[in-house]
């Protein structure tokens, strides 16, 4: 009997020597599974504080960009508005002008003073200068 228990407590210890070597591989192939995932996370968040710079970097000039459009945009649109008001001054003055030019007393005033036998016809002399 003794021989017998001995045979079956050696091929327990087999089995149980296989079951934790299957363990141990199993450990082993995990621990190395979980290394590569270690990894490959570690290098994934590397490129995402990258990003992350980058993006602060980009965002950054994109608001100085904003603050400067925005600068010049109101410097436009004064500009703008000052050309607008002389525009309209101008156009006040021109009709004014024009209201003046076209009114009676400036038709008056041409027609006294506009004396036809005063025009030039043509011109004879020449001068000294031009003949040199």
């Amino acid at each position: 009997a003794s021989q017998k228990e001995e045979m079956a407590n050696q091929k327990a210890y087999e089995e149980l020597k296989a079951a934790k070597e299957e363990e141990i591989a199993a450990g082993q192939a995990q621990i190395e599974s979980k290394t590569d995932e270690l990894a490959t996370t570690d290098e994934k968040n590397a490129e995402a504080k990258t990003d992350l710079e980058d993006t602060k970097a980009s965002l950054s000039a994109d608001e100085q960009f904003l603050m400067m459009l925005k600068e010049k945009c109101q410097m436009t649109d004064k500009e703008w508005e000052e050309r607008q008001k002389t525009r309209q001054l101008e156009m006040e003055a021109v009709s004014k002008a024009l209201a003046i030019l076209s009114g009676d007393d400036a038709h008056d005033l041409f027609t006294r003073t506009f004396n036809p036998a005063f025009l030039q016809r043509e011109s004879a002399a020449r001068s000294a200068h031009r003949d040199e």
